[in-house]
């Protein structure tokens, strides 16, 4: 969990449930807002039913918030954080990072990666990109899952990863050769 400096809204990073297959339901990160039910454990993403508690909570159908940001089923998102820093380019200040650890029940791996999540104005725009990769080997190897995030007061980014142990710094040269 983090707070939004721009706004001083909590965010949140949040695993959802397994057993409900390879592309089903997606990870994500969202604001929390006082009072909102994201569904667990009879939805997920909005009005989609779990079936192992199918017509269990009826009532609670039409009342489940939609998250702010979605990944791919099982990429298993831990650590957010806003980039307040002054390093890298400014178009990353108010944005969030996001460490993927990645998946161990998915058909084809996913995750393993840190993704800048991209603002605008202060409000999410459901998009992000890969900002950190290169942590899988092949589908039966990886080297390194991302787990945590923070902005370091040089403005460069530490993320922590427990596949190889390993506390990254990653700074920004601009165009430097």
């Amino acid at each position: 969990m983090t707070v939004q400096p721009a706004t001083g809204a909590l965010w949140c990073a949040v695993n959802e449930r397994d057993g409900l297959g390879d592309n089903v339901p997606f990870d994500y990160a969202t604001s929390v807002k006082e009072g909102a039910f994201y569904g667990w454990p009879w939805y997920y993403i909005g009005s989609h039913e779990d079936p192992r508690h199918a017509n269990a909570r009826r009532d609670l159908a039409g009342h489940v918030t939609v998250p702010d940001v979605l990944f791919q089923a099982h990429s298993a998102p831990l650590g957010i954080s806003f980039y307040e820093g002054s390093q890298f380019p400014a178009e990353f200040k108010g944005d969030a990072f996001v460490t993927l650890h990645g998946s161990w029940n998915r058909g084809i791996r996913t995750g393993y990666k840190v993704v800048r999540l991209i603002f605008e104005n202060g409000k999410p725009t459901g998009e992000y990109e890969d900002f950190m990769t290169g942590f899988v080997v092949s589908d039966e190897q990886v080297w390194g899952r991302p787990v945590g995030v923070a902005t370091a007061k040089d403005g460069s980014l530490i993320v922590s990863e427990d596949g190889s142990g390993t506390l990254w710094r990653v700074t920004y040269k601009g165009n430097a050769p």
